[in-house]
């Protein structure tokens, strides 16, 4: 069987868009719709040197490092999506009381329902890429997501344009995944 010449040929000759995306958060459902910037985190493997008496060589390594995922969101004017991730990093570092700690667990939203479980602090999180027609094209999908960093919201009367805050929050997570329309790995 011989190779045809255009099989290597590119397809789909539209680009990506960096505005087509939508992020859904299982336990920070406010702070997803508002969501205005994300990404998909950086990919590190690392290398290592083998020693050579020529010159050292280049090996692949064999640990990943996976960046950290970070979102940026509007807030709205009563605070509440700003607090669903306040409260989820105040539950985790319970600054007051360890009932912080088990207020978070128990109240938790979305797919961990298991009351007084340590499952209850990470949420999965979903990246949906759109393509150029604005339709769902792929998605990347994160496992036990928490969030560790939480921009200030900084006043300022001074001011004479009005900027609608936006905070960003940032993210730990055990994996991602890039998945294609029918949940299979890109």
């Amino acid at each position: 069987m011989t190779k045809n010449l255009f099989d290597d040929q590119v397809q789909n000759r539209n680009f990506l868009s960096p505005t087509g995306f939508k992020f859904v958060l299982n336990k920070a459902p406010k702070v997803a719709f508002f969501a205005n910037t994300g990404n998909i985190p950086r990919i590190d493997l690392g290398t290592t040197v083998q020693p050579n008496y020529l010159r050292d060589i280049p090996v692949p390594g064999d640990k990943m490092e996976f960046e950290d995922f970070t979102l940026r969101f509007l807030v709205d004017e009563n605070l509440e999506n700003y607090m669903e991730i306040q409260n989820w990093l105040r539950g985790l570092g319970f600054p007051e009381n360890l009932q912080e700690i088990l207020d978070l667990q128990k109240n938790t939203k979305g797919v961990f329902n298991k009351q007084n479980s340590m499952e209850n602090i990470y949420s999965d999180g979903t990246l949906e890429v759109l393509n150029s027609n604005k339709n769902f094209n792929f998605k990347v999908i994160f496992k036990d997501m928490f969030p560790y960093l939480l921009s200030s919201l900084d006043f300022d009367a001074t001011s004479e344009d009005i900027e609608y805050f936006t905070a960003e929050v940032s993210f730990k997570y055990s994996m991602y995944n890039i998945v294609d329309k029918r949940g299979n790995n890109l």
